[in-house]
């Protein structure tokens, strides 16, 4: 477990300082954050370094899972999917399992606390169970420009219950929600094994395991295998990549415990990349553990991100902070953390030869990506740290309670 003081030499003495004072109102006071898996995923990687550290600086915080079935998650990740823009058949049958799992939670999910933040769709309506008795805030981590309207209307009247509601990007606040709404961006943690430094020795180990070689240059991609992050279409990008450079592409993916899709997508993918399976320029490496995505990140010589959506990415940021070159779609958080040819390369989505040129840019000059490399890990440091995600949320904190 690490303390604030261990953050001290990457944010500086000014933001250490800053969590401090902000911390001074709340010694003692209970914070519980709810949300539907303990791994996988960018909402469990930020909460296992954030209760932590709110306990740290004096809080006395908690963290609870909301126990789902299979069906559950099932429906939510139609949930989490509509409220990106596709459609759903919302029925009675969906409804009363999604609210009913909520109800089941609550009898044994016992609140004793002086603020509640739920995380994401699954538990929303859980505060529906409860007599409120402290202020509740719901963060939501999905990009929500263009949701569903039924499935909205209907969430909405959960999210009317709220105290406040926490975006990822401003471009995601709703009009015809009348509830504060306020924006925090994701971040990282330095110091947690996917991000903390390795030795050459360590990144090689790691790499070599997986059954990568180091024969030629490694475009890689680190995701969940979702639709959303559309790995079809960047084995169409690899395509032109190849017809170009020698080279090869590693799908470094993850199977969340709230996402039932992930092996589906990854048998459909697979099939369409067999022939380059099998000739060993295709990869795909389960990212089972975090010191193996570090190792792939590090050694890789350009990270890509090709989604369609996205919430915010931490994918990105953890590219980023490790110096990488990054060529990633222009949707989402994404433009938050990337300048287009400053720290990396933004491309719209579905330009499969502009995101194939940029690749080849970097791979035909490794210079280009050594200057991008350094200018993004800064602009991590700056913004994207979870020092800086600890001092917003003590913020608003000390606003609500």
């Amino acid at each position: 477990m690490h303390h604030l003081e261990d953050y001290r030499k990457i944010a500086g003495d000014e933001a250490i300082s800053a969590i401090y004072k902000e911390a001074r109102r709340l010694y003692g006071r209970r914070i519980l954050h709810i949300n539907s898996t303990y791994y996988g995923g960018g909402v469990a990687e930020i909460l296992s370094s954030l209760v932590p550290l709110m306990n740290n600086v004096g809080i006395e915080a908690d963290w609870r899972i909301l126990h789902g079935t299979p069906d559950l998650f099932t429906i939510t990740k139609k949930f989490h999917n509509a409220l990106q823009g596709d459609s759903i058949n919302l029925t009675e049958i969906k409804k009363q399992l999604y609210v009913g799992t909520n109800e089941a939670f609550s009898t044994y999910c016992h609140i004793d606390a002086d603020c509640v933040f739920v995380h994401d769709p699954q538990p929303l309506p859980v505060i529906k169970f409860y007599k409120k008795r402290q202020p509740w805030v719901w963060r939501c981590h999905i990009d929500l420009t263009n949701p569903n309207k039924k499935l909205w209307e209907f969430l909405k009247g959960f999210i009317l219950r709220y105290d406040m509601v926490i975006f990822s990007s401003e471009k995601y606040k709703k009009e015809d929600l009348p509830v504060e709404q306020r924006v925090i961006y994701p971040s990282i943690d330095p110091l947690s094994l996917k991000n903390k430094e390795l030795s050459e020795k360590d990144i090689l180990k790691y790499v070599k395991k997986a059954g990568i070689p180091s024969d030629k240059p490694v475009i890689t991609q680190v995701s969940r295998m979702d639709p959303w992050k559309d790995p079809e279409g960047l084995l169409e990008v690899f395509k032109y990549v190849k017809e170009k450079v020698d080279c090869r592409m590693v799908y470094c993916y993850d199977v969340a415990l709230d996402d039932p899709e992930g092996v589906e997508i990854y048998s459909k993918v697979y099939r369409k990349a067999k022939k380059f399976v099998e000739k060993g320029d295709v990869i795909f490496v389960v990212g089972k553990h975090q010191i193996l995505v570090n190792a792939i990140q590090r050694f890789s010589t350009v990270l890509v991100q090709n989604s369609i959506r996205e919430g915010f990415c931490l994918a990105i940021t953890e590219a980023l902070w490790k110096g990488k070159p990054v060529v990633a779609t222009n949707v989402g958080g994404i433009p938050l953390q990337i300048k287009d040819g400053e720290n990396g390369f933004l491309v719209e989505p579905g330009n499969r030869e502009q995101f194939a040129d940029r690749i080849i840019k970097i791979l035909e000059d490794p210079s280009i990506g050594h200057e991008l490399g350094k200018k993004a890990r800064e602009v991590v440091r700056e913004r994207f740290l979870i020092t800086r995600t600890l001092l917003d949320y003590l913020h608003i904190l000390n606003l609500l309670i």
